[in-house]
C-alpha cells in the first residue's frame, strides 16, 4: 500500500556469546567466527542497497542497530555494515544512531571505530552490578567487565545508555538500589529500568515449573521501580517513559518513535516493519502480517502508545480518536477516576499508579477498538 515515509530504521543482528535463561528473543548463540554472522550481515547489507534505492530509506531520523548483540559480530562485520548504511542514508550527527553492546565484547578498539563510523549513542546491556544476580541470570560478563565497558564507552560517547532489571529471584532492594547508585556514579546519560518477565519456553520458564526458581514477585518489582524512579530523579534524570529514564536532551529518540506511531522499517531476521496511512496502519515480520489495523483501531492504539509516555497525550488527540470512537470520553473519565491517569492542561497523563497497573491503563485503551 502507499504509506508514510519511514522516520526510524531498525537492523536487527541475531547473535549473542551464549542465550540468557529469561531471554525469548529472536537470537541464537554463536561464535564470533561463524559463517552463519557473514551470511546474516550480508544480507543485511543487500536490504540496505535495495531499500536506498527503492527511496525508502531518505527520510530516515533514527536508526537502532539491536538484538541480540551487535557488538558480538566483531569490527570486521560492523565496519561493512555501517559504511554501507553511510553510503545508502544520510548519516549525518543529527541522525541519531545506537548501538547495542554488552560489556564482554565492547573494547577500546571498536568504541573508537564505531563512533568514527557515524554511530552516537551506545546502549550497554548491564542489566545488574551484582555478579551473584549476574549469575543468576546466566550472563557473560561480571560487574566490573560492566564498569570498564561503560568507562571506555565514554571515551568517545557522551550518549551512553545502560539497562538494568529489577525483580530477579534473589535480588535484594539493597542489591538494586546499589546497581541503581552504579548506573549514577559511572555518569551515564539514559537508564532503562526493566522488570524481569518469565516468557514461555525460556530456561526461566522451565526453571520455575520444576521449582527451581521462584516466580517475580509483582509488589517486589513495584517497589524496585519506585526506588529506580527516586535516585534517578534525585540525581537529575526525568521519566519520559515507563521504562526509561534521562539526563535532558539525552531521550533515545527512536524509541519515542515506536511510542509516537512513527512509520518505521525494521530489517533483519524477525525485524518489524510498521507502514501506514490514514486509513491502515500494517506491522510485517518475515513476511507475515501480524497486525491490520483500521482507522479505530489506529486511534486507540496511539492513546495506548501515548500513555507510556511521561507527557502522556493530547486533548486533539482524544477528540480526534472520539470521533471515530463513541465511547472516548466514557473511558477516559474513568481511567481519571480510578487514578491511572491524571489531566494536565490540554493533556491526559499517567500516574504512577497507571504505569504500574499498565495492563489496567494500556488494555482499557486497546478495548476500545478490539
Amino acid at each position: 500500500m502507499p504509506h508514510d515515509s519511514y522516520k526510524a530504521l531498525y537492523l536487527h543482528i541475531p547473535f549473542c556469546v551464549k542465550r540468557c535463561g529469561y531471554c525469548d528473543f529472536a537470537t541464537q548463540a554463536v561464535a564470533r567466527d561463524s559463517s552463519l554472522i557473514d551470511e546474516h550481515v550480508e544480507d543485511l547489507c543487500l536490504q540496505i542497497r535495495r531499500k536506498a534505492k527503492e527511496g525508502e530509506l531518505g527520510e530516515i531520523e533514527t536508526v537502532y542497530i539491536g538484538g541480540g548483540t551487535p557488538s558480538h559480530i566483531g569490527m570486521s562485520r560492523l565496519s561493512m555494515l555501517l559504511y554501507t548504511l553511510s553510503l545508502s542514508m544520510r548519516l549525518e550527527p543529527d541522525v541519531e544512531c545506537t548501538m547495542e553492546a554488552n560489556p564482554e565484547s565492547l573494547d577500546e578498539r571498536m568504541v573508537r571505530d564505531i563512533w568514527a563510523l557515524g554511530v552516537n549513542r551506545l546502549s550497554i546491556g548491564v542489566q545488574s552490578f551484582d555478579d551473584a544476580v549476574l549469575q543468576t541470570l546466566g550472563r557473560a560478563h561480571d560487574a566490573d567487565a560492566a564498569r570498564r565497558a561503560i568507562a571506555v564507552a565514554q571515551e568517545r560517547f557522551d550518549n551512553v545508555s545502560l539497562d538494568l532489571m529489577c525483580g530477579i529471584p534473589g535480588q535484594s532492594v539493597e542489591s538494586f538500589a546499589a546497581s541503581v547508585d552504579d548506573a549514577v556514579c559511572l555518569g551515564v546519560t539514559h537508564v532503562s529500568v526493566y522488570p524481569l518477565t518469565i516468557e514461555p519456553f525460556t530456561r526461566f520458564d522451565k526453571m520455575v515449573a520444576r521449582g527451581e526458581l521462584e516466580e517475580p514477585d509483582d509488589d517486589v518489582e513495584a517497589e524496585h521501580m519506585e526506588i529506580a524512579e527516586r535516585i534517578l530523579v534525585e540525581a537529575g534524570f526525568h521519566r519520559y517513559e515507563v521504562a526509561s529514564y534521562a539526563k535532558p536532551g539525552f531521550e533515545c529518540r527512536h524509541n519515542k518513535a515506536y511510542w509516537t506511531g512513527v512509520p518505521y522499517l525494521g530489517l533483519g531476521r524477525a525485524a518489524a516493519t510498521m507502514t501506514q496511512n490514514a486509513e491502515r496502519r500494517m506491522r510485517v515480520q518475515d513476511g507475515v502480517v501480524t497486525d491490520d489495523l483500521d482507522p479505530r483501531q489506529m486511534a486507540a492504539e496511539d492513546l495506548m502508545l501515548g500513555m507510556r509516555m511521561s507527557e502522556g497525550v493530547s486533548q486533539e488527540l482524544i477528540d480526534r480518536a472520539a470521533v471515530l470512537i463513541p465511547r472516548m470520553s466514557e473511558v477516559v473519565d474513568d481511567l481519571v477516576d480510578r487514578g491511572l491517569a491524571f489531566r494536565d492542561g490540554d493533556r491526559l497523563k499517567p500516574t504512577k499508579q497507571g504505569w504500574l497497573c499498565g495492563n489496567e491503563l494500556y488494555g482499557a485503551l486497546l478495548d476500545l477498538a478490539p
